[in-house]
């Protein structure tokens, strides 16, 4: 699953994303999901004027369907993680994506040092190639083939 940050970086051909995480994105062996969450805080953040792309924000699903991705939607399972989860972090819509990666075992691909701090999360960083969890051995072994 991607960071709002990650997908924006991947989409812009963004330097700020890693080599090694722009291959995972790219491998088609992989399943890449974006959140409903991480759409959500682009049209809040654009519609405020905090963000600008290159490109209009009507082409984003087109942009998304082109390369694959999935949507993850916000389900009741994910507010209820959302509601015990600590408050290491103070950003709501990245505290469900936390609670969304953690409640659908995925690994979340972000560069966010603060997500680490959340011990069930399995976090890839994407401005490096190193693992931030203890729980991700799978995910280790795929990003070792192929780096």
């Amino acid at each position: 699953m991607l960071d709002t940050h990650t997908l924006l970086w991947f989409l812009d051909g963004s330097n700020d994303l890693s080599p090694t995480s722009r291959k995972i994105i790219e491998d088609k062996n992989s399943v890449v999901l974006v959140s409903l969450v991480s759409i959500w805080e682009i049209t809040i953040k654009q519609s405020l004027g905090k963000l600008v792309f290159n490109f209009d924000f009507l082409e984003l699903k087109n942009k998304l369907d082109e390369n694959d991705f999935q949507f993850l939607p916000i389900d009741y399972e994910h507010i209820t993680r959302l509601s015990v989860l600590p408050m290491n972090h103070r950003d709501p819509f990245d505290r469900l994506l936390i609670s969304q990666a953690i409640t659908e075992n995925l690994v979340l691909i972000s560069k966010d040092s603060v997500f680490s701090s959340y011990q069930d999360l399995s976090l890839f960083g994407s401005f490096s190639s190193h693992l931030a969890c203890n729980s991700c051995k799978i995910f280790n072994q795929q990003a070792s083939m192929i780096s």
